[in-house]
Parts: C-alpha cells; sequence; structure tokens
C-alpha cells in the first residue's frame, strides 16, 4: 500500500500536480470552511435623536437552517447578536423575528423554530448626527437534513447615517 500511494504522489508530480495541491483539493487542506449564513448589509440612513432601526440583514444558505433566538429545547443553540458599544448611538434593542417551524421527515411531530433564507433583525437605536459603522458579531449554529456543524460567529458591519 506504501509502495503505491509513493507511487501515486510521484506520478502526480510528473504530471505537473504538486502533493501539496492534491491534499489540498482532496482534503481541503487550507481551504476556508464556509459559515453557511452571510451578512446582506447596506448603507442605511436613519432620523438623528429620534429612535430609529438600523436592519441587519442576513441570508442562510440554501439546504441549510439556523436555530432561531428561542428554540425549542435547552439543547439547541439559540441565535444570538453581541453588539459593541458605539459613541454617539444608544442601542435600546435587537428584536428577532419569529422563527419557522420546521420538521424532518423521519419525525414530522418534533418541530424546530428556526432560520431559512432571509432574516432580518432591528436594532433599535437613537443616534446623534454623523456617520456610523455599527460592529456586532452573529452566534449561530447551521444544520441541514443530515447534521448539525459547529457554531460560528460572523463578524457584521453595519454603516449607517443619522441626519
Amino acid at each position: 500500500m506504501r509502495r503505491f500511494a509513493a507511487l501515486f504522489a510521484v506520478g502526480l508530480l510528473i504530471g505537473g500536480v504538486g502533493v501539496s495541491a492534491w491534499a489540498q483539493g482532496i482534503t481541503g487542506v487550507g481551504s476556508r470552511p464556509k459559515s453557511h449564513v452571510e451578512f446582506v448589509g447596506e448603507p442605511q440612513a436613519i432620523a438623528a435623536n429620534k429612535p430609529a432601526t438600523v436592519e441587519l440583514r442576513f441570508r442562510v444558505e440554501n439546504g441549510f437552517h439556523i436555530n432561531s433566538h428561542t428554540p425549542k429545547s435547552e439543547l439547541l443553540i439559540p441565535t444570538k447578536i453581541a453588539i459593541d458599544d458605539l459613541a454617539g448611538v444608544t442601542l435600546k434593542t435587537v428584536d428577532f423575528p419569529k422563527g419557522a417551524e420546521y420538521s424532518f421527515a423521519f419525525d414530522p411531530s418534533e418541530k424546530l423554530d428556526v432560520y431559512t433564507g432571509e432574516f432580518v433583525l432591528s436594532a433599535r437605536v437613537t443616534a446623534k448626527p454623523g456617520n456610523y459603522t455599527l460592529k456586532a458579531a452573529l452566534h449561530y449554529q447551521a444544520c441541514d437534513n443530515a447534521a448539525c456543524y459547529p457554531p460560528k460567529t460572523l463578524p457584521v458591519e453595519a454603516s449607517f447615517t443619522a441626519k
């Protein structure tokens, strides 16, 4: 078996493909793990010195779901967001949308509370006039129909202007 592996590696080198490239293609070495959720931010404008909403828009990759902020079991990892303090901005609350019911074909009686597709968190703020970048981190666990993957933290930067 060792002889075969050595001959295969030599064959790859002769063929112009390095073992490192072969290992990366086969094992994913050096590749970045997928997060399955992305932040879809666009600059926003809000009224200055008045209660306003900054929308934090996310998209869950097709075929995946994440638990809502209120999963139906304490064994499930809830989606959470942590927002950094920002001079000139007072954060009141962050409102999460209601999750959608989701069940697996093998147990349709068990209903999960999840986010799929796009979902929006609403950061309720009051801001002095100016340009701001709200920095946050979304903590979640992505799952598909076969497995749940390790929890991830997605950095978020939402730009907005208070006028």
